[in-house]
């Protein structure tokens, strides 16, 4: 260690551990605790350094408002507690804000159809990703609601469009289909077909009618690993 250290840990300890007299009663505490340390204790305990909100701009703009001093819209301070603390009584109130949705919303979904994509050994191990990406667009033109993915095992060079009218009682043609990729942008007919093969990194609509996919080249060259393509839906 340098001497600046020493000198640091050294007006640290200064700072914070001088005796404190008036802490004595408190449960064997008889230092100034690190005052960012005690926010991140997870007890109920009063903070043993509670901060100072004299002259805070915001405490003083809520004490002196009629209107907002007792508002519910208003989360309550805890200067005396440390986050934690403060963390459940938020979750709390948000847990109990988004239960009834969840109970109407929950209540309200049902399975409008069911498709099976792959199959996965029945072994003990733990199933791998089998799917990524899954990229959603609602197409309000046409009350079309699309699902972009990929599946992993296998078919890296593909990937999936689902397609579902918003209306669950219609149905549309070509539910889903699959848009290979492999070496569609071979230049010539002379190329081998493993030559050049891509794997789709990533999809996203771009729009109505347009799906914008990151492909990637299987053999990686300089200046040639990453394609950007814009494919018309149709």
């Amino acid at each position: 260690m340098t001497q600046k250290d020493i000198t640091f840990v050294a007006d640290f300890l200064t700072e914070h551990f001088n005796e404190a007299p008036e802490l004595y009663n408190r449960k064997g505490k008889y230092f100034n605790v690190e005052r960012v340390g005690q926010y991140l204790k997870d007890e109920d305990d009063d903070l043993v350094s509670p901060p100072n909100t004299e002259g805070n701009q915001w405490f003083n703009f809520l004490k002196n408002s009629t209107h907002l001093k007792e508002s519910p819209l208003l989360f309550p301070y805890y200067p005396e507690k440390s986050l934690h603390f403060v963390k459940r009584q938020m979750e709390g109130v948000i847990d109990q804000c988004l239960q009834k949705p969840a109970d109407v919303i929950g209540k309200s979904v049902h399975e409008a159809v069911c498709m099976s994509l792959y199959k996965t050994s029945q072994s003990e191990d733990s199933t791998p990703q089998l799917s990524k990406l899954p990229f959603l667009w609602n197409d309000k033109t046409s009350n079309i609601h699309y699902v972009l993915f990929t599946i992993l095992e296998n078919s890296v060079s593909r990937i999936y469009i689902l397609r579902r009218h918003t209306d669950t009682s219609r149905s549309v043609s070509n539910g889903i289909l699959a848009v290979e990729f492999g070496n569609f942008l071979n230049n010539s007919l002379n190329e081998s077909s493993g030559s050049r093969c891509y794997s789709c990194l990533d999809a996203h609509f771009y729009d109505d009618e347009t799906v914008t996919v990151v492909l990637k080249e299987s053999v990686e060259q300089e200046g040639k690993e990453r394609v950007l393509a814009q494919l018309p839906l149709s």
